[in-house]
């Protein structure tokens, strides 16, 4: 059995990464603010005042590390090994319905940290967290392109997963289903559009060319 390290020997990183879901927790009732982060503290063993230390940047930081241990528990949990066997599409909705998952119960707490990334002076570090998450999804999906299309996947799916959540927060329907049929339509879209972009994305030889279209009606093979 693995030993747990005890609180002295502790990196802040450690220390944000053991608060982060009990913040969450408490920022259900509280908000992503001081008194989350005492009451998480508090539960873990912290001293407050380290755990102040440990989040200089306050709200953004705590909503950052909560995300950051999703993404390492998704990719713990859905290693690409596990899901190799799956489509594409598959393997998408099972990342991003188990980060759904992993904040079901948790809706006001999604709800504050959104309206928090939504403000102007968070919006580059709100970017740039959807778009490592979504890098984080999309490499457990086996994708290993390196062009542009490796941007343009990431900058989508971060798309479809912050929409996906928006829907989640305010579903009341049964199991969440509509949230389930939302996330459907928009990863078949995903979907459709890498297909569309492989077809403008063939080889010269294989694209169409209205030149050679014209050619062949003049001068018909015999």
């Amino acid at each position: 059995m693995a030993q747990v390290a005890a609180v002295e020997d502790l990196t802040l990183d450690d220390i944000r990464a053991l608060l982060a879901p009990g913040i969450a927790e408490n920022a259900v009732f509280d908000g992503w603010g001081e008194a989350a982060l005492d009451a998480a503290a508090d539960s873990a063993g912290i001293d407050r005042a380290v755990a102040q230390f440990a989040f200089p940047d306050g709200a953004l930081q705590m909503i950052t590390a909560w995300i950051e241990g999703i993404d390492a528990a998704m990719a713990q949990a859905l290693p690409a090994s596990t899901l190799a066997d799956l489509s594409v599409r598959e393997r998408i909705r099972r990342l991003v319905q188990f980060r759904l998952d992993a904040v079901a119960g948790h809706e006001e707490a999604v709800r504050r940290a959104l309206a928090i990334l939504a403000m102007p002076q968070n919006a580059a570090a709100a970017l740039r967290r959807g778009w490592a998450s979504a890098d984080v999804m999309w490499r457990l999906a086996g994708d290993r392109t390196s062009d542009y299309n490796h941007y343009t996947k990431r900058t989508i799916l971060a798309g479809v997963y912050a929409a996906t959540l928006a829907v989640f927060i305010d579903d009341a329907s049964e199991g969440k289903a509509d949230t389930a049929a939302f996330l459907d339509r928009r990863i078949a879209g995903i979907i459709r559009f890498e297909k569309a972009k492989a077809r403008m994305t063939l080889p010269p030889e294989q694209r169409f060319s209205m030149a050679r279209f014209l050619g062949r009606l003049r001068y018909p093979n015999r």
